[in-house]
């Protein structure tokens, strides 16, 4: 492994664990705390007042160091971009609920329209630098040309990746440990490929995930909130996209697939049969109201994300 990503995860590690609890007591200290929603399981309800908006650290902890060890690129600078610009969007939401008290935070139609020109806005940089508009297909040695509909399905693909990753985060550490098997897993793509900038973009994001991670580990002590949900997403869905390994990130970020799906499935069925497939959704709550721990919940969820990694990884040769 380049050396350069070992030191760059270090360091943003070490950064993101003196930050962290500087910005916890900070938080607490101005009472932005977690809102629990009355539906979700009842235990849950005894974390209310939780700091949230911790994405806030990982950021931080991730900037100066991608900037100085990170290859300048256009595409490092396009994943930048994506990331913090949800990211932003995430934190006028978690702002707007923590801090202003609107429960609903950023109306949806503003969310949306917000994330729309952060997609088109990737887009034209993207094509800038002459980047293919075909898809490969997993498990395939075929590639599908999509032309001018690449730009629908990038709408399409980097918000319901965004609002995955914001789904799966309701219990302590499934969000952030699953997201740094994603990463690790395009760190090695992006190194395969000669991708430099993009590699140590996933190395630097994972030493600062993995900081967050040690306070947000059961019982939390700090909540990612929206604004760390979203970028993580935005990071990498980047990923995939400017290693051209989009439909490899519904495999190795499968976990983060699975917990939409079982959203959908679920009002689908409640709507047309007035029944319900799951206790609750997401999937992880369905375990919890099961009688599974919390810990028990997400260190499943790890090792389901790890073996579906390995696998993405294996198929695009990076093993």
């Amino acid at each position: 492994m380049n050396r350069s990503l070992v030191i760059s995860a270090i360091s943003t590690f070490l950064f993101g664990i003196v930050l962290a609890p500087i910005f916890i007591s900070t938080v607490r200290r101005l009472a932005f705390g977690q809102q629990i929603r009355e539906e979700g399981p009842r235990k849950h309800l005894q974390k209310a007042g939780t700091p949230t908006m911790g994405g806030v650290i990982f950021l931080i902890a991730f900037l100066p160091a991608v900037y100085l060890f990170a290859p300048k690129s256009i595409s490092l600078y396009l994943a930048i971009f994506l990331m913090l610009g949800n990211g932003l969007l995430g934190f006028i939401d978690d702002y707007l609920k923590v801090v202003r008290k609107q429960s609903l935070g950023l109306k949806a139609r503003s969310k949306l329209l917000g994330q729309i020109i952060i997609v088109v806005l990737f887009y034209w940089g993207w094509r800038s630098i002459g980047a293919s508009t075909a898809l490969m297909v997993p498990f395939t040695s075929y590639s599908i040309e999509l032309g001018w509909l690449y730009l629908p399905f990038l709408l399409f693909f980097i918000l319901g990746y965004t609002n995955a990753v914001n789904l799966t985060d309701g219990v302590d550490g499934l969000a952030a440990g699953t997201a740094i098997l994603s990463l690790l897993a395009y760190m090695l793509v992006a190194t395969m490929q000669g991708a430099l900038g993009l590699a140590q973009f996933s190395a630097t994001m994972i030493g600062a995930v993995f900081a967050f991670l040690v306070f947000n580990l059961h019982p939390a002590r700090v909540f990612m909130g929206d604004v760390g949900s979203l970028a993580l997403g935005g990071a990498l869905a980047a990923l995939a996209i400017l290693t051209k390994t989009e439909l490899y990130l519904l495999i190795i970020g499968g976990v983060f697939v699975i917990e939409t799906f079982s959203v959908i499935i679920q009002v689908i069925a409640f709507q047309s049969t007035g029944k319900r497939v799951f206790r609750m959704s997401p999937l992880h709550h369905h375990y919890e109201l099961g009688g599974y721990s919390e810990w028990r919940v997400v260190t499943g969820f790890w090792a389901l994300g790890f073996i579906l990694a390995v696998i993405g990884l294996l198929q695009l040769g990076a093993l």
